[in-house]
């Protein structure tokens, strides 16, 4: 049986590094956990959410899944959505996707990928939301245009939560932002969408 022993070693160097610079370190990140930050991205392995924003352990409080999708049904999501708002107290809700996003282009496809799609499913809703700003774009330029709108369409989702919303009304500050990350540079980019409040949502959201 493979026990993947690499890993271990891998894990031991690196805690004994961190003890050397600062041997208090693991210390402090055991008593509490107190991020102001949740991160709501996709599960592509090359979109880690501290790395990218340079925060170490213990700063962002992270669920990840295919394509970055807040669904109302979706107990995982909620339920880490719940954590961070009523327990944690984060002040702000990163939504990230990635350009070149592999459950975007998948569900941008006319073609059966099993199980798979009915999660997809939720991606092809934003397509229709805006089948006439991607239809007039260059193909090269549409699923790139598409990863910008599912994040944004994930930003009301998120903010259209009964969680989100009771904390609103009892005069909790919180923030639910948009990013999106181009894995060709590392450079993340703000989609200048950030809600604060209900009142900032437009009706048809």
């Amino acid at each position: 049986m493979k026990k993947l022993s690499y890993l271990f070693e891998a894990n031991k160097k690196w805690s004994e590094s961190i003890k050397e610079n600062d041997p208090e370190f693991f210390t402090r990140l055991s008593k509490q956990q107190a991020p102001d930050y949740l991160w709501i991205g996709c599960s592509d392995s090359r979109v880690p959410a501290n790395t990218l924003v340079d925060l170490p352990p213990g700063e962002v409080f992270v669920h990840r899944n295919i394509a970055n999708v807040v669904v109302h049904t979706d107990l995982n999501v909620l339920s880490v959505l719940h954590y961070a708002v009523e327990v944690i107290k984060v002040k702000h809700i990163i939504v990230c996707g990635h350009y070149g996003c592999g459950g975007v282009m998948a569900a941008m496809e006319d073609e059966d990928h099993g199980l798979i799609d009915n999660w997809l499913r939720h991606i092809k809703d934003v397509a229709r939301f805006h089948k006439d700003e991607l239809d007039a774009l260059p193909e090269a330029e549409r699923i790139d245009r598409m990863c910008e709108l599912n994040v944004m369409e994930q930003v009301r989702n998120v903010a259209n939560t009964s969680i989100v919303k009771n904390a609103w009304k009892q005069g909790s500050e919180l923030s639910i932002h948009g990013w999106i990350y181009n894995i060709k540079n590392g450079v993340l980019c703000d989609l200048d969408m950030c809600v604060s409040d209900s009142s900032e949502l437009s009706p048809e959201a």
